[in-house]
């Protein structure tokens, strides 16, 4: 039996629209945050770190979402649909490369930008100017001119690629789509400019398996 423990606007949909790709029967209890935009105490019983995603498997609670994407596709994908075999190397390298950029690279600076956005705004009025000169200061000498490399790096991929590992859909878009829903917030990622980025968001979420998550888990927001 799985269980996901899901957790609103977080990494768990991930796991949620896998779950939903590969068609396997599970168990869904979803979470709401707290006024503090976290996740409530409860998820600590569950394992003790209190963080989305959770799976448990039997007697197992699994946590973060790289390792349970590749638990579910090591025991459920074995005819390789969402990830390339070994012997591909090209989109094996590349698959392996995005899984992983998501959150090495690219989820650090949008969590830091998501972080100054709440601290504003939960601010008291007195201290909101400073808040605000802080977080556009962090905006502009950490944030920005990193991010707009990586947007380049990803929008350059895919003029060649249709998806992030090559020619199919894999487990890297799924990884990979809370990041760019992030980048993509607030004001939007500019149309022409990112072009290749934008129409393959449109392609994720025009998936059957990604709409029948979202029926599921609530729509996605950053």
């Amino acid at each position: 039996m799985l269980h996901l423990h899901h957790l609103a606007n977080s990494r768990s949909f991930r796991i949620l629209w896998l779950l939903e790709e590969l068609g396997l029967a599970y168990k869904l209890t979803c979470y709401e945050r707290n006024k503090a935009y976290r996740a409530p105490d409860s998820l600590k019983q569950v394992h003790p770190l209190g963080h989305a995603p959770i799976l448990e498997v039997n007697d197992r609670a699994l946590v973060e979402s790289g390792f349970i994407i590749e638990y579910l596709l090591k025991h459920y994908d074995k005819e390789h649909q969402f990830k390339p075999a070994d012997d591909n190397e090209a989109a094996w390298d590349a698959y392996t490369f995005w899984l992983h950029f998501a959150e090495a690279s690219l989820m650090p600076p949008l969590v830091m930008r998501l972080v100054f956005t709440k601290v504003v705004e939960q601010s008291p009025m007195l201290i909101k100017p400073v808040s605000k000169s802080i977080r556009n200061q962090v905006e502009k000498s950490m944030i920005s001119k990193s991010l707009d490399t990586m947007l380049a790096m990803m929008e350059q991929h895919l003029q060649d690629n249709h998806w992030f590992a090559g020619s199919e859909f894999s487990a890297a878009d799924i990884q990979m789509h809370l990041a760019v829903v992030g980048a993509n917030a607030g004001a939007g990622l500019d149309s022409s400019k990112y072009a290749n980025i934008l129409n393959w968001l449109k392609r994720c979420e025009e998936r059957d398996a990604f709409k029948r998550a979202e029926e599921k888990g609530g729509r996605l927001k950053f």
